[in-house]
C-alpha cells in the first residue's frame, strides 16, 4: 500500500476589506425548562404517596377513628378527647420509634402532652392555645423539619400529606380485598354474627335486670352519621401522620444568598446597636431616679407610663429577630475580620434586645401591680419571655455561626413556653394574684373564669372567698360521665360540693362597695 497522502491545505484567509458571508447564529435549544428545586419537591411528596404504611400503624389509624367517633361526638371536652389525641398519635410514634428519630419523637411526645390540656384545664383560652401549640408541633415532629422553611411549611406538607393518602389507602384497600377476598368475607361475615349475637342477647338481659341495663350504653342513633364523619377524619388524620412520619417532605433548604459589603451592611447595624443603647440609657435612668422623674419627664404616671409602652417593646423585639435572621444571611463574613465585625455587631443587638426585654416585663409588672393581672397580661409576659429564651438562642448559635438545631430548638422554647402556661394554671393564679394584690378589684372579670379558678377561690381572704364561691355555685360544673371527665371541673365540684357559703350576695355588696 502507498502512504498516506497528507491532509488538505486549510482555506486561506479573505484578505483584508474582502466580502464574506455572515454567520449564522447557533439554533437555540428549544424545550421545557427543567424543574426548579421547589417543584421537584412537591413532585416528590405526591409520589411518596404510593409508599406503603405498616400494617400496625394501619390497624392503629382505624383504631383512632372508632375511638374519635365514639368519644368526640356528643361529649363535652375532656378525657375523652385526650384519649382521641393519644391513640391518634401512636401510628406516627411507631413509625418514629423504627426510625430511631428520637428528635421527632420527644417534640410529638411534648405536643401529645398539650393536647391533654384539654382533660387537665378548664378554661377555654388556654386549651386552645396548648391545642394549636400542639398541633404545629405535632406536624413538625412527623414532617421531619430542620431548617425554617420545612417549619414554617409544615402545615402545607399535612394537607399533602392528607391528599396523597387518599388514592393510596383505595389503592392498598383495593389490592389487599383482591389478594384475600374469601378472609376479608369471612371475618364480615363473623363480625356481623358477633354483633348480631351481642344485641339480641344484650337486649333480653336488659329487659330482665334494670342494673344490667343502667350499665349498658345507649346508643343515639341519630348522632351515627356524626359518629361516622368524625371517625373517618379522626382515622384519616392518624394515618396521615403517619404516613408523613415514613415519608416526610423534602423541602429545599435556604439557598446562599448575595453577601453584602461590609460597609452597607454595617452602618444600618450598628446605627440600630446606638439606638437601642440610647433606648436603655433612658431606661436606666428612669429606674434610678423612679416615679419623680418620669412623672416630671412624661406628666404620666408610672402605670400609665407602662401601659403606652409595652406593645411597642414587644414588636421591637420580633422586629430585632427579623433583623437579625436577615443580617446573618446577608452579612460578609468571608474573611475573620469580617466575621469578628459581624458577630460583634449582631452579638451587641441581641444583648440589647435582652434589655429591651428586660424593660417591657418591668413595665408589664408595674402595670400589673397597678392594675391587677388579667389572661390577656399574662399571656403577653409568656410570650415576651419566650421572645427573650429565642435571643438567647441566637446568641448561642452565632458564637461559632451553626445554626441548624437552632429551628427545631426555637420550636421546643415555643411549646415549653406554653407548658408552663398551662401548667401555672393562669385563671387560679389570678384569682390569687389579684386577691392579694393593692389593686382595686373586679369581682365581675373574677367571676367570669373557668372553673379552675374555684379552688383558688377558697383559699383567699374573706369576704372575697364567700363572693366568688357563692357566684361560682350559681352556675356549677356538671357531671357529664368520664368521656367529659376535666380535672379543672372535678376539683372546682368537690370544693362547691363542701363548701358554699350562705352569705355570698352580702359579701359580694361588700366587696363592690369596697369595704
Amino acid at each position: 500500500m502507498s502512504a498516506a497522502s497528507p491532509p488538505p491545505p486549510p482555506p486561506p484567509a479573505p484578505a483584508p476589506g474582502a466580502w464574506s458571508p455572515p454567520r449564522r447564529p447557533a439554533p437555540a435549544a428549544w424545550g421545557p425548562r427543567p424543574p426548579g428545586p421547589w417543584q421537584v419537591a412537591a413532585t416528590q411528596v405526591w409520589r411518596d404517596g404510593s409508599r406503603p404504611l405498616p400494617r400496625a400503624a394501619l390497624a392503629g389509624g382505624a383504631v383512632a377513628g372508632v375511638v374519635g367517633g365514639a368519644l368526640l361526638v356528643g361529649h363535652r371536652p375532656g378525657l375523652g378527647a385526650a384519649l382521641v389525641a393519644l391513640a391518634a398519635w401512636i401510628p406516627a410514634a411507631g413509625v418514629l420509634v423504627r426510625r430511631r428519630a428520637w428528635g421527632d419523637l420527644t417534640t410529638a411526645t411534648l405536643a401529645v402532652a398539650l393536647l391533654a390540656t384539654v382533660a387537665l384545664r378548664d378554661a377555654t383560652w388556654v386549651v386552645g392555645i396548648a391545642a394549636t401549640t400542639g398541633v404545629a408541633a405535632m406536624l413538625v415532629a412527623v414532617t421531619g423539619a430542620r431548617h425554617t422553611r420545612a417549619v414554617l411549611l409544615a402545615p402545607v406538607a399535612a394537607v399533602l400529606g392528607g391528599l396523597r393518602l387518599l388514592p393510596g389507602t383505595t389503592r392498598l384497600a383495593r389490592r389487599a380485598v383482591g389478594l384475600r377476598r374469601e378472609v376479608v368475607l369471612r371475618v364480615l361475615r363473623s363480625a356481623a354474627l358477633t354483633l348480631v349475637v351481642v344485641v339480641v342477647f344484650g337486649a333480653l338481659f336488659a329487659s330482665a335486670d334494670a342494673v344490667f341495663a343502667a350499665y349498658l350504653p345507649r346508643p343515639d342513633l341519630g348522632r351515627l352519621p356524626a359518629n361516622l364523619v368524625v371517625g373517618a377524619m379522626v382515622g384519616l388524620a392518624a394515618l396521615a401522620a403517619a404516613h408523613l412520619a415514613v415519608a416526610p417532605p423534602a423541602w429545599p433548604g435556604p439557598t446562599a444568598a448575595a453577601r453584602a459589603r461590609l460597609a452597607d451592611w454595617l452602618a444600618p447595624v450598628v446605627a440600630l446597636d446606638l439606638v437601642v443603647a440610647a433606648f436603655l440609657a433612658v431606661q436606666v435612668g428612669g429606674l434610678l431616679d423612679g416615679h419623680a422623674h418620669v412623672l416630671a419627664t412624661t406628666g404620666l404616671t408610672y402605670a400609665q407610663y407602662a401601659r403606652a409602652g409595652f406593645g411597642q417593646l414587644v414588636v421591637a423585639t420580633a422586629l430585632t429577630l427579623v433583623v437579625v435572621a436577615v443580617a446573618a444571611r446577608r452579612a460578609p463574613r468571608q474573611t475573620p475580620a469580617e466575621r469578628r465585625l459581624t458577630g460583634a455587631a449582631l452579638g451587641v443587638l441581641c444583648v440589647g434586645t435582652l434589655g429591651v426585654v428586660a424593660s417591657a416585663l418591668r413595665r408589664m409588672t408595674l402595670y400589673v401591680d397597678a392594675f391587677g393581672l388579667t389572661r390577656l397580661r399574662l399571656l403577653v409576659l409568656v410570650a415576651e419571655v419566650v421572645l427573650g429564651v429565642l435571643l438567647v438562642l441566637v446568641l448561642v448559635a452565632g458564637v461559632r455561626w451553626r445554626a441548624g438545631w437552632l429551628p427545631r430548638a426555637a420550636v421546643h422554647a415555643v411549646v415549653v413556653g406554653v407548658v408552663a402556661l398551662v401548667l401555672a394554671n393562669p385563671d387560679a393564679l389570678i384569682v390569687r394574684f389579684d386577691a392579694a394584690a393593692q389593686a382595686p378589684l373586679d369581682v365581675d372579670y373574677l367571676s367570669g373564669l373557668s372553673a379552675d379558678a374555684v379552688p383558688a377561690a377558697a383559699t383567699v381572704d374573706e369576704p372575697l372567698r364567700s363572693c366568688l364561691l357563692q357566684l361560682a355555685a350559681s352556675d356549677p360544673p356538671a357531671d357529664d360521665g368520664w368521656v367529659s371527665w376535666n380535672a379543672g371541673r372535678a376539683a372546682a365540684a368537690r370544693v362547691l360540693a363542701t363548701d358554699v357559703p350562705s352569705a355570698g350576695a352580702d359579701a359580694c355588696d361588700f366587696v363592690l362597695s369596697g369595704g
